[in-house]
């Protein structure tokens, strides 16, 4: 799993004030496994990449690579 992914997802999280369970709830998953995306331990596929990337109103270039201010 890409360290900069995770790291700019739970930046991103954060920013929006959002926890990690209301991104769950939003993307209808259990929390763990959207705590598992923010840990490196699995990673999203890409409907729930933009998903995540409609939730916090950003590209997933922003998302991916970062650069999130």
């Amino acid at each position: 799993m890409d360290k900069l992914f995770c790291k700019n997802l739970k930046e991103t999280r954060k920013l929006c004030n959002l926890t990690q369970k209301q991104i769950a709830e939003q993307l209808n998953v259990v929390e763990s496994c959207y705590a598992n995306w923010e840990q490196g331990r699995s990673e999203p596929n890409i409907h729930m990449l933009r998903r995540l990337c409609e939730i916090f109103k950003v590209s997933p270039n922003e998302l991916i690579n970062g650069d999130l201010r």
